[in-house]
């Protein structure tokens, strides 16, 4: 698909209130060309208002919002140029899937000659060919959910918005389509792509990066794979997979720590030394048995998921998960166990840190792709 212009999307200091309530809180945030920005977060968090604002369907209270090189803060939504995608895909149920998908194209006045090859080239895009004359009542969720994506694409957007667009499908759908959006990405690089949601699998599988929102305010940003190995805050380390996090005091020696009075090798943090940090460990890089920075606890739950147990282990007051692959004999509740981690799998965060970034923009080795220009799905 042809015909896009590179755009991106950048927040400066973006502030959205609903009466006295602030609902984004000062955003600064650079999506590149090109890039696939998840914003992640609780409900509430804000991430759904920032896609609003970039959607013009909410006037920021201050600051300003740019796709590209334009200030689009006061223009309304169909001049932006964007395409959207939301949950419940919003088809006409009258219209057929074709006519669904050239709605955008008349309403952009393209000429009548281009629509039908538009149309065409969107739906092979997604998929959805073969179902250009099935109404949308004919369709599964799943082909609704790519017919409404084609529409989108059909208008050859520089910036695709998508909220929350997989949480009405079912997990096996759900998988399918993740990996149909993976493919639809490097099938168009120059689009940038702007995906909220609240589910941790679907950020760290199709993002470039990841923006974690909290209480109106991005509290971290980063690769999947630096939030996940190296999270920057105790929210991030919770809220992007499932992670240990145990009260620690920094020792003065680089990497050393104390847990309730027993000593740990750690991968050095932004904690001063004395300082009380809290430790953050992944549950699959904890091992059973004897090891480095071994912990004594006892058992208090066990889980059987298939591949793995996780078990959960009281020590020193501490809840401890460790998930433990191929044991033929779990532990038994109350049993004592030892677990253990390396030091390269545990860092100690700064106890409650939420730091607030000024300017987010990925570094030269992140992310160097162009994006695509969409009218608004209706």
């Amino acid at each position: 698909m042809s015909g896009a212009t590179p755009a991106g999307i950048r927040f400066e200091q973006v502030t959205v209130t609903y009466g006295r309530n602030t609902v984004l809180d000062r955003l600064d945030l650079t999506v590149e060309p090109g890039e696939v920005m998840a914003l992640l977060g609780p409900s509430g968090s804000g991430k759904t208002t920032a896609l609003r604002a970039v959607a013009g369907f909410v006037r920021p209270a201050s600051g300003r919002v740019y796709l590209g090189d334009r200030d689009v803060t006061a223009l309304p939504p169909h001049r932006r140029g964007i395409g959207m995608v939301v949950q419940q895909y919003a088809l006409f149920p009258h219209m057929r899937v074709r006519e669904n998908v050239a709605f955008g194209l008349r309403a952009q006045k393209v000429p009548r000659a281009e629509i039908g090859g538009r149309v065409d080239e969107a739906l092979e895009l997604v998929g959805m060919a073969a179902y250009a004359d099935r109404h949308p009542r004919e369709l599964s969720g799943g082909q609704q959910q790519r017919v409404a994506i084609a529409r989108a694409l059909a208008i050859r957007p520089g910036v695709l918005l998508l909220d929350e667009p997989l949480s009405a499908l079912d997990a096996q759908l759900r998988s399918g389509m993740l990996a149909e959006l993976a493919r639809l990405h490097r099938e168009l690089p120059d689009v940038s792509i702007l995906y909220v949601t609240h589910d941790q699998v679907e950020a760290l599988t199709l993002a470039d990066r990841i923006a974690v929102m909290d209480r109106a305010r991005l509290q971290d940003c980063g690769t999947p794979q630096e939030l996940y190995r190296r999270p920057r805050t105790e929210f991030t380390a919770s809220f992007v997979g499932n992670a240990n996090l145990l009260p620690v005091t920094v020792g003065k020696a680089p990497g050393s720590a104390d847990f309730e009075g027993r000593p740990l090798t750690v991968t050095p943090g932004e904690a001063a030394p004395g300082a009380t940090a809290t430790l953050c460990v992944r549950p699959h890089l904890v091992g059973l048995g004897e090891g480095p920075n071994a912990l004594t606890g006892t058992v208090t739950e066990v889980q059987w998921r298939g591949s793995t147990h996780r078990l959960h282990v009281d020590t020193g007051g501490h809840r401890l998960m460790a998930d433990v692959r191929e044991l033929r004999q779990a532990p038994a509740l109350g049993e004592t166990v030892t677990l253990h981690f390396a030091a390269e799998d545990a860092v100690a965060l700064p106890s409650r840190s939420r730091p607030a970034f000024s300017s987010l923009r990925p570094t030269s080795s992140e992310m160097t792709v162009p994006p695509v220009r969409m009218a608004m799905s209706p």
